[in-house]
């Protein structure tokens, strides 16, 4: 019986950073920057009591930063090319390589992170990482290649626009320039014949909002023919499954690959059969925003599991702002045709904005409704940001990201409320108010919950919004059933409310639902509240019993969850 995952995204260089006194788009001496050694039991210990099974480093491999490390050989990318003072974590300069900036002893730096594998894995948690496979950073260069392989780029024939065997797209005869770019370097970067650019830019001059500080890796498609040459395998295929192999080896459990949709789903077939051909327990997540692709991605690529941002975030969120209504959410799942299992819902990410934050909802409680459907709604994944169950919401300007409602991933930063909590790797939590140590206690119970009842893990879902149609706040009120998994496991009704002034609803239970369930023959049934301090006052038949209708009280978070029996 499988135990859902439950993922805590942390990017090291913010997590356990304490500086207190941050200066805008300051240097890593004036700002500070978080370790691998922050990441120590205390921490590990408290995330799996509070209920994570895996941890998502973010920022992990080596990429383009304005720091440099000459003693050791790293110097420092060109300006012109990085965002920020510490840089994008998705320009990759090298793969085999990690970010310097995270260790305490720069030349054990690969020592070091081996060791927080390590530490992950004595606490029952498990480790994913970033596999950043459509670009690399432009001054892409590995110092740390095994000495068996050849470099990205190397054998490349520059003067032709498109080869398979080439890994890079080439503009031959022209210069590399940033439209809009106000340069402070003392000379440009020089880019000669330019590349063309991660978001599928093929120019030579990209506009400032394009990720200009990226290259784009070719797999073997000719984008101007559209035609592709997968056979024989293109070089970057092998190259790219070589780094899958290095990292799996290292003890990774699991890769959350970016822009996966932007890779064919050829090479997915090859690499990660490849990959689980020597660890057949490694999970693959595909950050994928186009729907009518899941399918080919999850049953001819082989991925476990695919970011669900454009179905029911992007759904959650409109409700949330109070731009949508819940009947959205049915959509979500019926749309996915029997996939919704293989979703990873979440309500915050680096991408993201904070709900916290004033650009979205301004305040974190509104965020759990959402929560709930997130964790409840099927047996996938859940994510959470660090920093999200403690209410971040990110105000200011660190530097090159703007006052935007993120938390930077490109400049030298910290996340002040999740610092609270953090307090110096005590990780006690002293600093909190007593509305945020509310807040994580309820995220919490939550996902305690999921672990004492398995058919939150591996139950089936019946949607009650059809016959709940004609309730006053149909528009706020999502309700629905989980049942199955094992046969001696509960029932639960699970209701969501997204209005703070609605304390009560009635659900209405029909026919079908309980002859699905099981429950077609019981003249009673027993409810019990999840939640001790809560109690359900009425529980009334309707239509000679083949309709039951419950009076839900909602709790301090907008939902309730009660087990019918």
């Amino acid at each position: 019986m499988k135990k859902k995952i439950i993922i805590y995204q942390l990017l090291p260089r913010l997590f356990g950073n304490s500086c207190e006194q941050l200066v805008f788009n300051g240097t890593r001496e004036q700002n500070g920057c978080g370790k691998f050694n922050d990441i120590n039991d205390i921490v590990l210990s408290e995330l799996k009591i509070f209920g994570i099974t895996h941890i998502w480093l973010t920022g992990i491999i080596r990429h383009a930063t304005l720091s440099h490390y000459p003693q050791f050989g790293l110097p420092a990318s060109h300006p012109d090319i990085v965002k920020g003072n510490a840089g994008s974590p998705y320009a990759i300069n090298d793969y085999y390589d990690v970010d310097p900036d995270l260790a305490v002893d720069i030349p054990s730096r690969m020592e070091e992170f081996q060791q927080l594998i390590n530490r992950i894995h004595q606490h029952d948690l498990k480790a994913i990482i970033d596999f950043v496979p459509n670009h690399v950073a432009r001054d892409y260069h590995s110092s740390q290649l095994p000495k068996d392989r050849n470099d990205l780029g190397k054998s490349d024939q520059k003067n032709l626009s498109f080869s398979p065997s080439n890994n890079y797209y080439y503009l031959p005869g022209e210069s590399f320039a940033i439209r809009g770019l106000q340069s402070t370097a003392a000379e440009r970067y020089i880019e000669i014949p330019a590349k063309a650019t991660g978001n599928d830019v093929f120019r030579a001059d990209p506009d400032i909002n394009d990720w200009y500080e990226t290259a784009k890796l070719n797999y073997g498609i000719d984008y101007q023919t559209r035609q592709e040459y997968f056979h024989p395998r293109p070089d970057t295929w092998i190259k790219m499954t070589e780094i899958l192999l290095f990292w799996a080896e290292k003890g990774i459990d699991g890769f959350r690959c970016d822009m996966a949709g932007m890779v064919p789903v050829s090479y997915w077939q090859y690499a990660i059969s490849q990959i689980k051909g020597e660890f057949p327990t490694i999970i693959f997540i595909a950050e994928l925003y186009e729907p009518s692709k899941y399918r080919d991605y999850l049953e001819t690529g082989f991925f476990d599991y695919l970011y669900d941002k454009v179905g029911l975030y992007d759904t959650l969120r409109s409700v949330i702002e109070e731009k949508g209504s819940t009947s959205g959410i049915s959509n979500v799942w019926q749309s996915l045709e029997g996939m919704d299992d293989t979703m990873v819902r979440f309500l915050e990410n680096h991408d993201e904005q904070r709900v916290a934050s004033k650009q979205f909802a301004g305040d974190p409680w509104k965020a759990l409704p959402g929560l709930a459907i997130s964790t409840l709604l099927n047996q996938g994944p859940v994510l959470i940001y660090s920093g999200q169950e403690v209410g971040e919401p990110a105000i200011g300007p660190s530097g090159f990201s703007g006052d935007d409602g993120r938390t930077t991933i490109f400049d030298y930063a910290a996340i002040p409320e999740l610092r609270k909590w953090y307090n110096h790797g005590k990780c006690d939590g002293a600093n909190l108010s007593e509305d945020q140590q509310l807040l994580r206690k309820t995220y919490a119970d939550l996902f305690h919950l999921v672990y004492k009842y398995p058919v939150f893990s591996n139950g089936l879902l019946y949607d009650l919004m059809w016959v709940n149609a004609d309730i006053p706040q149909r528009d706020k009120i999502f309700a629905f059933l989980r049942y199955g998994g094992s046969e001696d496991d509960k029932v639960f009704l699970v209701v969501a409310c997204f209005d703070k002034s609605i304390g009560e609803t009635k659900i209405k239970i029909p026919e079908h639902a309980l002859q699905t369930i099981g429950f077609e023959n019981r003249l009673r049934i027993t409810i019990e509240s999840i939640e001790p301090q809560r109690s359900l006052k009425e529980v009334q038949l309707l239509s000679q019993i083949v309709t039951v209708g419950l009076k839900v009280l909602l709790n301090h978070a907008g939902y309730a969850i009660i087990s019918l029996t």
